[in-house]
């Protein structure tokens, strides 16, 4: 089926040379085959449309006279990037200006954006947080599994339980078991498209306009804006370096609170087991939720990971949510709730209506990697890596720095936290730009705070998984150069 439309009178066989000309250069404006991508064939296109494939020629070779469109022998023809990009540039100057209707949801969503950053490309070390190295993808394994998923010939092709593949529930019900101590039952598991399709069904069942949820300061800003735009208002608690401030709930009501205390994000905080019972009684005494992200627990390289929240009695509030967004791929959007019993039946109602289930070729591969122990293979293998580039870059920070810099978060994740103390917050901005004219990204914890700044100094969030050794050596020498000149 090619994307060229059409109207019940033109299956008819009254659509001509004229009418198709015009539909395909509305549709090449409006980028529908992108900036430089191939049209059908003249063939393909007659017989979609029902006319001869003559009348297809002609309107192709119009639209090559005024350069819509390149044409080569045997080949099918290609959107020319030059008229597409000159002809959007002047409908955005000449667009005229309208009145859009939103839900509050989408006013709120206008009104408070994410913000998404497309990934710089060119630098000699990016420092950008939850970005992969391709070369740690298991590709022979991922490969295999897939693979293996294609050839078996189902009975039928028809959707599936909205909750996930009962085989990958299965699988991650005894993997979660024995890497997380997470006790539960295999009807508590919710497959998800990543964590953000968990926080967004969370925000929908939990949380109406007007109500409150707490987050941690600074924390995931994906997490904040998810639940703000329901129209329900933040409720900002510090965090130090054990984590969320558990004390400073007293008093505070609110539906639900987001916490990582496994690893905060980003301080790099380990919740202790005192404000663990805390904030449980808390959410007891509130008739709360809390949703614990346990979003990189893998990566832990002093001690054994901390049990979470879920494997603590009493924790009937708690919704655990985990993704192999930091293990396989951020691409492969798979990620998976654990909760309450008595919310099972919501949870899979609401995925039902979202997009009825999570892809199944991609869930059954998971499930194969599990049960043959390649995903815990894979995960101790990456687990070294990450565990050599964090030592490479922790190396070249005090290297290049000295006691000048202070840095935390050093025991687990993908990340580490390096305090710049001798640079003042003004400097921040400038250290930025700096930075990134000798090809390096960096990227601010105030970024990530909600409530006032608590820190007159630059801190910054540096992620090292998608780089190599030489890479972050280099990085944080350049980095070092751009310090010196704000000094």
């Amino acid at each position: 089926m090619t994307r060229m439309q059409t109207n019940p009178g033109a299956r008819a066989g009254h659509i001509g040379a004229r009418q198709i000309y015009e539909a395909l250069r509305d549709q090449i404006m409006a980028r529908v085959y992108g900036t430089d991508g191939q049209l059908p064939s003249s063939r393909a296109l007659a017989g979609e449309m029902g006319v001869a494939r003559s009348t297809v020629t002609v309107a192709y070779e119009q639209l090559a006279a005024e350069g819509f469109i390149e044409t080569r022998h045997g080949a099918r023809p290609r959107v020319a990037r030059a008229v597409v990009e000159r002809g959007r540039t002047r409908l955005a100057s000449h667009a005229p200006a309208r009145k859009v209707h939103l839900s509050r949801f989408g006013e709120r969503l206008r009104q408070d954006p994410p913000r998404w950053i497309e990934p710089p490309h060119g630098l000699v070390a990016n420092f950008r947080y939850g970005e992969l190295s391709p070369s740690d993808f298991p590709v022979l394994a991922w490969k295999k599994a897939v693979t293996a998923a294609m050839a078996r010939r189902p009975a039928r092709l028809a959707y599936d339980d909205p909750c996930g593949s009962l085989r990958l529930r299965t699988a991650l019900q005894g993997y979660l078991w024995r890497s997380r101590s997470v006790r539960c039952e295999v009807e508590q598991i919710v497959v998800v498209n990543g964590s953000q399709q968990g926080l967004d069904i969370c925000a929908r069942l939990l949380l109406d306009a007007g109500d409150r949820f707490v987050m941690e300061d600074p924390g995931y800003q994906m997490a904040r804006h998810t639940f703000a735009a329901t129209g329900a208002e933040t409720v900002p608690i510090p965090v130090d370096a054990d984590g969320l401030e558990t004390e400073r709930l007293d008093g505070v009501e609110a539906r639900l609170a987001y916490v990582t205390p496994s690893h905060q994000y980003p301080l790099g905080g380990v919740m202790p087991i005192g404000r663990r019972h805390q904030l449980l009684a808390w959410a007891r005494q509130n008739d709360a939720y809390v949703i614990e992200d346990d979003y990189d627990s893998e990566y832990r390289y002093d001690t054994k990971p901390i049990p979470p929240l879920h494997a603590l009695e009493g924790s009937g509030n708690v919704i655990y949510l985990g993704t192999v967004s930091k293990t396989l791929s951020p691409t492969l959007r798979i990620g998976y709730l654990v909760v309450p019993s008595g919310l099972r039946s919501l949870f899979a109602a609401a995925k039902q209506v979202m997009d009825r289930h999570t892809p199944l070729i991609e869930q059954e591969a998971l499930a194969a990697m599990l049960e043959s122990g390649a995903y815990d293979s894979h995960v101790r293998r990456v687990r070294r890596r990450n565990a050599e580039r964090q030592q490479a870059l922790v190396d070249a920070l005090r290297r290049r720095f000295g006691d000048r810099v202070r840095i935390d978060g050093a025991a687990a994740g993908l990340h580490v936290v390096a305090w710049l103390d001798d640079l003042s917050q003004k400097h921040e901005d400038a250290l930025i730009q700096a930075a990134r004219a000798r090809g390096v990204g960096i990227y601010p914890v105030s970024a990530l705070r909600v409530g006032p700044r608590r820190s007159k100094t630059v801190g910054l969030v540096m992620g090292y998984s998608a780089l190599e050794v030489a890479q972050i050596e280099r990085g944080c020498k350049l980095l070092a150069q751009a310090v010196a000149e704000l000094d």
